[in-house]
């Protein structure tokens, strides 16, 4: 999230999308609750009318899948009827800046692409670099090359006919979400938008929150008090494990993962963002300092450059995707892989495709579960269809603690990193996850020191006994090694800071092994003035309780920022664009409100300190799949083509080996999808195991429309068969007038949805993983896999139930 939860209250219109936050993020709602209160309008765009669309101001559906139409269509509505900020794209967007002439875009495809790699060369998408090396830009906004002419050229394309058409929404729902939203475009008004899994589970993920962004962009909405782009997060630590290098690709902090022809860490620092313009802060120019006190942190007994040798690298001619889910189960499916550690997962329900993942897993020699209870990953030997005599994997559980009964720091979904202590003891002989990484570390090390191994030094050298206590995990020290420290005597502007002390602030951190940091981003949280993490203090300047900031409760990354990009909150003269609504302000001579971006006097800085060119990206030349979000059809869908290009699909796509795809195919003609429901969480593991919940939602369930229960002769509670390209589920049926038919491309289309909380392990007639029908298709930024559309067909089943 670039704001918090509490700063939802500060917004005058609130689009929900790709999220149900009244029931799957209820807390995050009753900020909304108050927003609507003080008379800020909520519209819910979904493919199915949720618990947020009832308490909405109006609701409008969509066709599963097409949230790049819809928003390209309002990228258009805002442009051609100039409802965008103009100042603020000037001042803080890249939206005046020149893009090289070799960028181009025909029929869906973006000029770079290899159709052989089915990949992009991103050279092509360049900006046009003035004689000092900084890229040009025409304040004027009229250079037919200028992003923001570029971005009107792309999407005239996305008239409300063609959105309509694509969408099955129709135009006066749109027109109506369009002018609401984009009324936030004004100075003294704020617009935010809520999303979660509805929009990243799909083979654009990145693309859509891209969409949304450049609006945001467009209307001024970033930095601002009710503005941002939100990310709802499933669970309490989902923000803390992507902040801890949860993807293969990066290291803490967002560091990327050095690849196989950077054998130096100065070749790994040659790649570090550089920049001409003194305008840009480019704080990740400040990469080397990061980087050299994380490879400290890990081994504070040698030099960066000899940390560097220790430590794996991605082979440079694979992609990304290629150390991701969906790749590491192709592997385990080839017999190239001999264990997998399945750590607080459960990858037989929560992946996609599931009949692949649990074959994959008999390929592996061993498989070692560590969770809370036996579960279908664990347990995958004796599942359904399964002959446990044929299968040699062996299987070891470790039972790991659940998140109460152990202390440690978890962050909210605004960054908020906040302290719990441990409530209950643990039960039985369960352990947290630190104590049994420990353990088995240090078993490691015996075995090592006994019996030799192959480059010993990264597994002898590892400094855990930094992140102990006796012979014990702990979780205050390593909160301590994350924050950062001095490693010897260090004199930064004028003053000493002592060797073993804290360090204070990431600013403070070295590239020249003088600092050690686990996470830049945590530097600050537990400094020598103690755990700030802990912090429970509700005072507020007069300033910061106008928006809520609550500075003292808790610690904000970074630097305890709570609105991130607040610098483009305000006008060159450090004024705010709504006086009513401060996030900072310039005043006698002094930033006050919050944590201000890049410091220094007004105007000398571009906001977007996180951006090379110090600009937000309207155009962001980064991502795989181009630098504009272009609208594709899902991988699996019920058309062979669309109405915005030849290009049917995402064309560098992730696809895992040997997928089959139905695409307008007879055999299955609904479109899928999944959600989550409050009663369940994530694949059940807990909650299947509360008989209350499970008495509230007993089974899997198919909701679909009562057009197309009538037309299949489906009935409230009769068992139906789901079924796809790759299994079928037996579910009970739902008949609700949440989904709805639509007509799309001229075609009526029905979408069915079903929960994917489920597992044959436990209740019993509890029924199956909804995963059993979805692809291994994704992202690929992320490779994330489309679980929210895929293709299925459904039939009751007379006379059955669910099996036990």
């Amino acid at each position: 999230m670039t704001n918090h939860w509490n700063d939802l209250a500060n917004s005058d219109c609130i689009l929900i999308m790709g999220s149900n936050p009244a029931e799957n993020h209820p807390i995050s709602f009753k900020w909304v609750l108050k927003a609507q209160d003080k008379g800020a309008k909520v519209v819910s765009v979904d493919p199915r009318f949720t618990h947020s669309s009832s308490k909405a101001d109006f609701y409008v559906q969509l066709r599963v899948g097409t949230d790049i139409a819809f928003l390209g269509g309002m990228i258009n509505y805002i442009l051609n009827n100039d409802k965008y900020f103009k100042q603020y794209v000037i001042d803080s967007t890249n939206g005046p800046t020149v893009v090289g002439e070799r960028f181009g875009f025909s029929d869906g495809l973006f000029s770079g692409f290899n159709a052989d790699k089915k990949s992009y060369d991103k050279k092509t998408w360049a900006f046009e670099m003035d004689a000092n090396g900084v890229p040009v830009r025409d304040e004027t906004l009229t250079h037919p090359r200028c992003v923001l002419q570029l971005l009107k050229k792309h999407y005239d394309r996305y008239t409300l006919d063609k959105v309509s058409e694509t969408t099955g929404t129709p135009k006066e729902d749109l027109l109506r979400v369009y002018e609401t939203f984009a009324s936030t475009g004004a100075p003294d008004k704020a617009g935010t938008i809520m999303y979660a899994m509805g929009w990243t589970q799909k083979s654009v993920g990145v693309q859509n929150i891209r969409a949304m962004s450049i609006i945001q962009l467009l209307l001024g909405n970033i930095g601002v008090a009710g503005g941002g782009v939100n990310a709802l997060r499933g669970e309490s630590n989902v923000q803390g494990s992507t902040d801890q290098a949860l993807l293969a690709d990066i290291w803490p902090g967002y560091l990327p993962v050095p690849t196989s022809t950077l054998t130096t860490l100065a070749d790994y620092n040659a790649t570090t963002p550089k920049t001409n313009d003194p305008k840009s802060v480019n704080w990740w120019g400040n990469r080397p300092k990061y980087t050299a006190s994380f490879l400290m942190s890990l081994y504070p007994g040698v030099t960066p450059d000899v940390a560097y040798s220790y430590v794996p690298r991605l082979d440079a001619d694979k992609k990304r995707t290629d150390y991701m889910w969906m790749s590491i189960f192709d592997r385990m499916v080839e017999g190239k892989l001999d264990g997998l550690f399945a750590w607080g997962m459960n990858p037989a329900c929560s992946g996609p495709n599931a009949n692949k993942s649990r074959g994959a897993m008999e390929k592996l020699k061993w498989l070692v579960n560590v969770n809370l209870f036996d579960n279908e990953t664990g347990s995958f030997w004796r599942g359904p269809g399964k002959d446990p005599t044929q299968i040699a994997t062996e299987v070891f559980f470790l039972p790991c603690c659940t998140s109460i009964e152990k202390e440690g720091s978890i962050a909210n979904s605004g960054r908020w990193m906040q302290w719990r202590y441990a409530g209950p003891d643990r039960y039985g002989e369960t352990k947290p996850d630190g104590d049994i990484m420990v353990e088995m570390m240090l078993a490691i090390r015996k075995l090592y020191k006994e019996q030799g191994g192959v480059f010993p030094e990264p597994i002898l050298g590892l400094g855990i006994d930094k992140w102990m206590e006796g012979h014990e995990f702990s979780p205050a020290n390593t909160a301590k090694v994350m924050n950062g420290y001095f490693l010897r005597d260090v004199t930064i502007g004028g003053k000493l800071y002592k060797a073993g002390h804290q360090v204070p602030a990431f600013a403070m951190l070295q590239a020249d092994g003088s600092t050690a940091s686990g996470n830049w981003l945590h530097a600050g949280s537990w400094t020598d003035e103690g755990n700030m993490m802990a912090r429970r203090d509700k005072t507020q300047t007069p300033e910061q309780e106008k928006i809520g900031l609550f500075p003292n409760w808790s610690y904000a990354w970074p630097m305890n920022r709570r609105i991130i990009y607040n610098r483009a909150s305000v006008d060159k003269q450090g004024r705010p664009w709504n006086p009513d609504k401060p996030v900072i302000q310039w005043r006698d001579g002094k930033w006050v409100g919050d944590v201000v971006d890049g410091g220094g006097d007004p105007g000398t800085k571009y906001p977007f300190i996180m951006q090379k060119d110090g600009q937000g990206a309207l155009f962001g030349p980064g991502r795989e799949d181009g630098p504009l979000p272009e609208f594709y059809e899902p991988m699996e869908s019920p058309f062979e083509k669309h109405a915005f290009s030849a290009q049917r699909s995402n064309p560098v796509a992730f696809k895992a080996i040997g997928e089959v795809l139905a695409v307008a195919d007879e055999r299955f003609p609904f479109i899928g999808t999944t959600y989550r429901v409050t009663e369940h969480w994530q694949t059940g593991l807990m909650t299947r195991r509360c008989s209350w919940l499970v008495e509230a939602e007993p089974q899997v369930f198919a909701e679909l429309d009562p057009e197309l229960a009538k037309e299949r002769g489906i009935g409230n509670g009769d068992v139906v068969r789901v079924s796809s390209a790759r299994g079928n589920l037996l579910a009970k049926a739902i008949v609700t007038n949440r989904f709805q038919p639509m007509n799309a491309n001229g075609k009526t289309v029905h979408m069915i949805g079903l929960p994917w909380h489920f597992g044959w392990l436990v209740p019993k007639r509890g029924g199956d993983s909804a995963n059993l029908l979805t692809a291994a298709v994704g992202d690929p930024n992320s490779a994330i896999p489309e679980s929210k559309a895929f293709m299925v067909n459904i039939e009751k089943m007379p006379d059955q139930d669910l099996p036990e």
